[in-house]
């Protein structure tokens, strides 16, 4: 494990008692982990803004009734069957399914996978979900 260093934070009164009740909501045994958390999710959006391996998710919910959707669907997949590492088709009840794309490779491609996919008529919403490689986070 890697040597921890203390250092000390002046936040106004009034931030310090709201960010401790959000630690306690999320359930972190003290601040410290809240704040290593915060770090490394500035750190996950700085890599979504360089030309470096991401990985990630798009979830997407649609009515697979909707004329050749599912069609479309597959062909945007299709094109960027580079980044897709795995996929999951979920049935949420008789019109609508949730299908969950896990993606690795470059945020630029993600990000227009991503686009097409929500911009796809049919298709009722789209979420990603940024995360990375590990790579550059400690």
């Amino acid at each position: 494990m890697e040597k921890l260093i203390r250092f000390g934070v002046s936040v106004p009164k009034n931030l310090l008692k709201k960010f401790d009740k959000l630690i306690k909501a999320r359930n972190y045994g003290n601040r410290s982990e809240a704040i290593r958390d915060l770090i490394r999710e500035s750190f996950v959006e700085e890599e979504w803004t360089h030309a470096i391996d991401i990985a990630g998710g798009i979830s997407m919910v649609y009515d697979h009734h909707h004329r050749q959707l599912v069609n479309k669907l597959i062909e945007a997949q299709h094109k960027f069957h580079n980044l897709i590492i795995s996929s999951q088709h979920i049935h949420l009840d008789h019109n609508n399914c949730l299908e969950f794309i896990v993606v690795k490779g470059k945020a630029e491609e993600v990000k227009k996978l991503y686009n097409i996919l929500k911009s796809t008529k049919g298709v009722k919403h789209v979420g990603l979900m940024k995360s990375t490689v590990g790579k550059e986070i400690v």
